[in-house]
């Protein structure tokens, strides 16, 4: 009876031990991930997204840090401005970084209302980078039915006039479940912006020009989380 209930006992104890050892080797991992950059070897042009959401940022500290460049939320849909983006464009374009402007596409509204809203707040200049439309929203939550097809065909629309009006090829930052649910990556002809932390990401189908590499670093660059970048060699 003393022999198994030492048995017993041991068996417990191995467990806590593991148990122990894989919180802290998760724990461990945790905080790799949340201040992980990929190495300047590996990707030598590298570069933050911020917006309104990110509070203030330090622009001389993301520079400090790696970052050569920053794309500043700018716009969503027909209506939303980023409050920030101001404010950001200015204060990336006084540490020195390259600027660049993010429409987020809305599946519910019409292409002429959204790039009314993104030509109102952007600025044209041949210093700024290519603009991006990210495609991260479905249309499933629409007011009233949006058919793939519609949706496609006004964000063709919308390619079109951002690049009128920047006079540079847009890049399309195709979230996964965007992609999932319309399958438009293959299919549209334009540099892709792709995401996922810690792996490059393969969802698209083909190759990728940027890379959210970590979607939530935290460092000195602000009180929150940003987004971290990085450029195909």
């Amino acid at each position: 009876m003393g022999r198994r209930r030492k048995a017993v006992s041991w068996r417990w104890r191995l467990s806590a031990v593991l148990l122990l050892a894989l919180l802290a080797g998760g724990g461990w991992y945790w905080w790799q991930m949340q201040h992980w950059q990929p190495d300047t070897a590996d990707f030598a042009e590298q570069g933050i997204e911020v917006g309104a959401q990110d509070g203030a940022v330090n622009f001389r500290t993301a520079r400090v840090l790696g970052a050569s460049f920053a794309y500043i939320d700018a716009s969503d849909g027909a209506q939303r401005i980023d409050s920030a983006f101001s404010a950001n464009l200015a204060a990336a374009r006084a540490a020195h970084l390259r600027v660049g402007a993010v429409h987020l596409f809305d599946p519910c509204a019409l292409a002429d209302g959204q790039s009314a809203n993104f030509v109102t707040v952007v600025p044209r200049g041949a210093d700024m980078l290519p603009p991006v439309i990210e495609l991260s929203r479905v249309a499933d939550d629409c007011p009233h039915r949006v058919s793939e097809a519609a949706v496609e065909s006004e964000l063709m629309t919308l390619i079109n006039q951002v690049e009128s009006h920047a006079g540079k090829s847009v890049i399309l930052k195709i979230m996964p479940g965007f992609e999932q649910r319309y399958h438009l990556a293959a299919r549209l002809d334009r540099n892709l912006w792709l995401s996922r932390t810690g792996a490059q990401p393969a969802y698209a189908g083909r190759p990728w020009l940027l890379w959210t590499a970590n979607e939530a670093l935290r460092s000195e660059i602000s009180d929150h989380p940003v987004r971290w970048v990085v450029v195909q060699p």
